[in-house]
């Protein structure tokens, strides 16, 4: 088994893909050029390669708007992308289209390159040393008969109680809605290890879409073996047969096709990313250039935007500072043996296991590993830099008892990974901090969204939406009907 940290993964728990500063668009290290920058202009500054930045730029584009988009990294994508190691590919974790505008499928589509795959998902729970289906809350079927009728019984109890008061927090919305044993056997302890915090920090307010809410026949028919259908928003998805960095190549590809010849920059201009911004004068300040904008569009996290601008008001850098965000370590996994289960991805809601979440990439596409061979993602429950010679035989003694791997020697390789902004945290003062934080920058005509830019909690087809809607507004502020 060869355990190794990322390329050039500092020690210490500082990020392993970003450097040290403000965020993701902070100054580069080193001396100011002394040489005087050079002024330029356009209609539209878009800070961000991501889908969002990108899908606006596109939007932009389409409509004949001038506009530069500028990303700190040197290549676009953001978290979709897919790297390739020994013959192995790795997305930035599990990154899964779902699709349901018929326009922006069309779009993503024309991106994604021939023979997107069509996947039914198959993703399963692993608790109590046994596999049951997604979600818990309705397929309780295969537990332990305590266990399984602890769930069935709280279920009930919570479904037909006399008086169920309005939940103030995550805890007690999985307990109004799921009962005491599924809350205690699953909710509760899975969703303390995604989010990094326990759910009673998390406010209720953001669950509808994201949890599922199983009707009393779907819980009754999953406790017997009788569901006949998958719930939850992600039941199939489209999947790119080289990884999901396909679709931000392809993007990109397009925004270059796109682009005026005579332009004089580049579609998307990589490696470069502001000092400051000068939000009364409406100037991105670079060490060798001055770009004046009209409207600027961010997909910068927004306490990294905030910080960035030039004497911005003391209320707005506050609530900036209190929206919370955890990171995410994760390995890369490259197996020298298929996967021992066929499939997409399972949660893991012990805590006795230093994983939450496994998923396999190679089951999402055989061409994301070598013939014969397989590939994982592991996503670490502790925030925690981890030590890998401790961590790497835990972990595979993990993937053995779940029948993942047939051994520890399967491992071929491990990498550890790290996504600085990997879970926006919904706590109770998340609304009162953005409203104070949004129509400042609204007003001095800066439209941050995406994922990070608009502080939230999203899937990839919203990050395109999102680009979208913020081109549209861009357009409007411009004077230009969207």
């Amino acid at each position: 088994m060869e355990i190794q940290r990322a390329a050039g993964a500092p020690r210490g728990g500082r990020a392993l893909t970003a450097p040290r500063g403000g965020g993701v668009f902070a100054a580069a290290a080193g001396p100011r050029a002394m040489t005087r920058p050079t002024i330029s202009s356009t209609s539209v500054a878009i800070l961000g390669a991501g889908l969002t930045g990108m899908a606006a730029a596109y939007h932009l584009g389409r409509a004949g708007v001038p506009h530069r988009v500028f990303e700190r990294l040197p290549r676009p994508g953001g978290h979709a992308i897919t790297v390739e190691d020994d013959g192995f590919r790795f997305d930035r974790t599990g990154h899964l289209l779902h699709l349901r505008d018929p326009a922006t499928r069309e779009l993503a589509l024309g991106w994604l390159g021939p023979d997107p795959l069509e996947i039914e998902r198959r993703s399963m729970i692993w608790s109590n040393g046994t596999y049951t289906r997604y979600p818990f809350q309705a397929n309780t079927f295969g537990l332990p008969p305590a266990v399984a009728y602890e769930c069935l019984r709280g279920f009930i109890e919570a479904h037909f109680a006399a008086s169920r008061p309005e939940p103030r927090n995550f805890e007690e919305f999985c307990l109004a809605h799921f009962g005491e044993g599924i809350s205690r056997h699953f909710m509760i302890p899975y969703n303390s290890r995604l989010w990094g915090v326990h759910p009673s920090e998390i406010t209720a307010a953001w669950c509808s879409r994201f949890v599922p809410l199983p009707k009393l026949e779907d819980v009754l028919a999953g406790a017997v073996g009788l569901n006949d259908r998958e719930l939850g928003y992600n039941a199939k998805f489209l999947y790119p047969r080289l990884g999901i960095g396909q679709l931000t190549h392809g993007l990109a590809r397009a925004l270059a096709e796109q682009r005026p010849r005579d332009a004089g920059t580049p579609a998307l201009e990589l490696g470069r990313a502001p000092m400051a911004i000068d939000w009364r004068a409406r100037e991105l300040v670079f060490d060798d250039e001055i770009v004046r904008y009209d409207v600027l569009v961010s997909s910068a996290p927004l306490p990294a935007l905030v910080r960035l601008l030039s004497d911005a008001p003391r209320a707005v850098g506050e609530a900036a500072s209190r929206l919370r965000c955890t990171h995410l370590y994760y390995l890369d996994v490259a197996l020298d043996t298929p996967c021992g289960q066929p499939l997409h991805w399972v949660y893991v809601p012990e805590a006795k296991y230093p994983f939450y979440r496994v998923g396999c990439y190679s089951n999402f596409s055989a061409s994301m590993a070598p013939p014969g061979k397989a590939c994982l993602y592991v996503e670490l429950a502790d925030r925690a830099e981890p030590d890998l010679a401790a961590l790497l035989p835990r972990v595979a003694d993990g993937l053995v008892e779940m029948g993942l791997i047939p051994a520890p020697s399967a491992v071929r390789f491990a990498r550890l990974r790290r996504i600085d902004h990997a879970y926006v945290v919904f706590d109770h003062s998340y609304f009162e901090s953005l409203e104070a934080v949004r129509p400042f920058l609204e007003g001095q005509r800066i439209l941050s969204c995406g994922r990070y830019g608009g502080w939230n909690y999203s899937s990839m087809e919203d990050a395109l939406h999102f680009g979208r809607d913020a081109a549209h507004r861009a357009q409007a502020l411009l004077g230009g009907a969207p």
